[in-house]
């Protein structure tokens, strides 16, 4: 099988190239500018932007693909507040390209999406929730959501949303769980919000569920999340537990005291019944997430 996935730099793709890769699938590897890793064997990589419809179009028909993952995307959630139009372009305009291209070719979409569709007043939420984004990267990325609903053929699309996505190492730029690790083992102290609620998930958790949608292709809308949701004070101080950190340098705080530049969605976190129920790779416990952080982190620190 062909197997394209954006994002192919990203914490998420990455995992997912390599998933393919190993079970011996032609992957092609899509992404702005070079790749930044080296790309295991049967991979190839493709430069293309999520905002360009025409060459995403080129880079998919020369590949023929057969299965589309897309887990790239805008996910800076302040930066959309600054940047409007390249959030729309990545999280809107890239999956109706994605969508419309995969109707035309036969092949299966499995668009990635995110928690903060959801306003935050009432989670968890499962999957028949009624969203209500607020801020330009929630009201983005629901778009994009209804991009793929109108655009991809019937039957011929998973949108699989998540969150609070970490692993280590970061790909150019820091996850939660990376820049927590990274600041706790340097014996900083790190203001952490008591008052919002998530489902922290391990990128390889994420890759893992992802594969099995496209491989299997599940239609609808799933949770891929972790199966724990926790405050994220909560999150650190079962990090610091398990390397062994200073608790104490977590310092609770609240978000109605960081000047944010686009809103949080509170009470969050997702429902992941659905998922744990009908994959093979079930949403992972915090503790078997953390513990997985754990050795990707003495394997490459």
């Amino acid at each position: 099988m062909i197997v394209a996935i954006t994002g192919a730099n990203g914490l998420v793709g990455r995992r997912l190239v390599r998933r393919f890769a190993e079970q011996g699938h032609g992957v092609v590897a899509l992404g702005r500018g070079a790749a930044r890793w080296e790309l295991p064997q049967g991979a190839s990589w493709r430069e293309a932007d999520l905002g360009d419809a025409g060459g995403l179009a080129r880079v998919l028909d020369q590949a023929k693909a057969e299965l589309v993952l897309n887990p790239g995307g805008m996910t800076d959630v302040d930066g959309c507040e600054r940047d409007r139009d390249g959030a729309w372009a990545a999280n809107v305009e890239g999956p109706a390209a994605l969508a419309r291209w995969t109707k035309k070719a036969g092949a299966f979409l499995v668009h990635v999406s995110t928690d903060y569709v959801f306003d935050g007043e009432a989670g968890p939420y499962d999957v028949d929730a009624a969203p209500n984004p607020r801020g330009v990267y929630a009201v983005s990325k629901h778009a994009g959501e209804q991009a793929v609903r109108t655009l991809a053929p019937e039957q011929g699309f998973a949108i699989a949303r998540t969150a609070v996505v970490y692993g280590w190492p970061s790909t150019g730029k820091n996850n939660f769980g990376s820049w927590l690790l990274s600041a706790l083992a340097e014996k900083k102290p790190v203001k952490l919000f008591a008052d919002q609620w998530v489902s922290p998930t391990h990128a390889q958790n994420v890759a893992e569920m992802l594969a099995e949608l496209g491989h299997r292709r599940l239609s609808g809308v799933w949770h891929t999340s972790g199966a724990e949701v926790v405050d994220r004070v909560t999150f650190g101080k079962r990090l610091c537990e398990l390397f062994g950190f200073d608790e104490a340098l977590i310092q609770p705080s609240k978000m109605s005291e960081v000047k944010l530049a686009s809103p949080r969605p509170s009470k969050s976190g997702l429902v992941v019944t659905k998922t744990a129920q009908a994959l093979a790779a079930k949403p992972w416990s915090l503790g078997d997430s953390l513990q997985v952080l754990r050795s990707e982190y003495k394997e490459r620190a």
